[in-house]
């Protein structure tokens, strides 16, 4: 192939890629129930044929469903009221077997910045480059806010960042109610734990969640709300997720004015 004709497979690829694509499948089906010979037992296997006990129960535990929705929703609660730091809430992350989602991502995606900072900002779950890189916004639109802190004398250091969702859902698809809800104790906690003077909610979902906003991110963006960390109540505002601003990039200038008023605020104490 020539290297002019090389593009359009590669940008086929990098589609691929983006959607959640990781494993080839061949151009013949696979009889899985076919007949095979019996392969011979493994090593760790005892003289009965069957796995030593310790194996034989991390076995079960890994091909265990995830309890239903209801219940991981209780065991959330209960789990994140348990944690006393934030590190401690990130263990209790690590180990919550309750959401689909971990079982399809890479890994978990906590959150990024300076956890004692005044200002927070939640947007909604990973995509793709957060997956990989196991840290919110660090793709084309994490650019995009990087870019946008910086125009209001902010970056990394001075801000908190997390998501709704710490894992990423396949193929980048927006996490259903069910996910979200077994999820939001943990962002709940996370808030709490870190205290933030301003919270910043990117995009509706976030808004939603955490605001209990039932109008779209269009008619609320720019507007102050009032959240309860479980301690105080503190200032809150949606405004636009930079992912939307990549689609639509006439949307900017609001998401400039909703940045300068944060700005103010921030500025004030």
């Amino acid at each position: 192939m020539t290297a002019t004709n090389d593009k359009p497979v590669r940008d086929l690829l990098d589609f691929y890629a983006e959607a959640g694509v990781d494993a080839l499948v061949g151009e013949k089906p696979v009889d899985r129930f076919a007949a095979t010979e019996t392969p011979m037992p493994p090593p760790h296997m005892a003289q009965s044929g069957r796995p030593a006990p310790a194996l034989a129960a991390r076995a079960r535990e890994a091909t265990l469903a995830p309890p239903p929705p209801d219940e991981a929703a209780m065991v959330a609660r209960d789990r994140a009221k348990s944690a006393k730091t934030l590190d401690e809430l990130r263990a209790i992350l690590e180990k919550f077997e309750g959401c689909a989602l971990k079982a399809s991502a890479t890994q978990l995606v906590f959150a990024d910045g300076n956890p004692a900072a005044r200002l927070m900002f939640v947007g909604e779950a990973p995509g793709r480059d957060e997956d990989i890189e196991g840290l919110p916004f660090v793709g084309r639109s994490g650019k995009l806010l990087d870019r946008m802190l910086a125009a209001i004398g902010l970056d990394r250091t001075s801000v908190y960042i997390a998501n709704i969702v710490p894992w990423r859902p396949p193929g980048n698809r927006t996490p259903t109610p069910q996910e979200s809800q077994i999820c939001l104790p943990f962002i709940l906690r996370q808030i709490e734990l870190a205290d933030p003077d301003i919270l910043v909610c990117l995009g509706g979902p976030s808004a939603q969640a955490l605001l209990g906003i039932k109008e779209g991110i269009t008619k609320t963006r720019g507007r102050w709300f009032t959240f309860d960390t479980g301690k105080r109540e503190i200032r809150a505002m949606p405004t636009f997720h930079p992912a939307f601003l990549l689609r639509s990039p006439l949307q900017k200038r609001f998401a400039w004015r909703d940045f300068l008023a944060i700005k103010k605020a921030h500025d004030q104490g």
